[in-house]
């Protein structure tokens, strides 16, 4: 499998990505430049955490104009498989392909901490190797990670089974008080209705190996493989 990881001035997860992709998943990858007007010829596609630009404006603001997102769009409406991590999130948001926005946490502070995430849903390619219901313990590090829609869209999203990740305690309950951010609903990760874009708040890449004392984001990027 070939793997493209887009990288933005200001990305700084990128090396974090590569790194799981190929020495614990065994894929192949490839950088995308954000000057660059093509993507390479891949299996799936990486926008990984960091500052793109600065987080000027607001986070993925600019990034949404780079020239490689226009290749990333068309990968994307093509049924390839996308996944933004963090601030890649945050650029999947500014550019239309996933519903929602992000505001800045209710704190009003940046937060780095580990959470747990529940798998809401099985059905993308990051999540077909979880099982429904699954708790991961993974790491957070925004400042702008309190998603939001309005409660027609967030219908939608329950309709629609674009709910991937909701924050919960240790053992899965999706309460108020494991809700870091104020994020609508504990959502951490929702997907475009093909189900094949997916977007993320926790760091999947900083939690997949047994050295670093948490290996389940591994799980995300194994079940990708399997997929395809």
């Amino acid at each position: 499998m070939k793997v493209a990881v887009v990288v933005f001035p200001g990305s700084n997860c990128e090396r974090d990505c590569e790194h799981v992709l190929e020495n614990v998943i065994g894929a192949s990858v490839v950088r995308a430049w954000h000057r660059d007007h093509e993507l390479p010829k891949v299996d799936c596609v990486v926008l990984p955490g960091g500052f793109s630009y600065g987080d000027y404006l607001r986070a993925g603001a600019v990034s949404k104009i780079s020239p490689i997102m226009k290749a990333v769009s068309e990968f994307a409406f093509s049924g390839g498989p996308v996944i933004g991590i963090c601030n890649g999130f945050q650029v999947l948001l500014e550019c239309g392909l996933l519903p929602g926005a992000m505001l800045r946490n209710r704190s009003l502070r940046f937060v780095c901490k580990d959470t747990f995430v529940r798998c809401a849903t099985e059905r993308t390619p990051f999540t077909s190797g979880l099982s429904l219901g699954e708790v991961l313990k993974l790491p957070i590090a925004h400042a702008e990670g309190n998603y939001y829609v309005d409660a027609e869209e967030l219908r939608a999203l329950q309709d629609n089974d674009q709910i991937v990740f909701q924050y919960t305690s240790g053992d899965g309950e999706a309460n108020d008080g494991a809700n870091p951010n104020g994020s609508i609903f504990n959502i951490a990760g929702v997907c475009n209705r093909a189900g094949n874009v997916l977007g993320m708040m926790p760091h999947p890449e900083r939690a997949a190996e047994d050295v670093l004392g948490n290996s389940g984001g591994a799980a995300l990027f194994a079940s990708i493989i399997h997929t395809l």
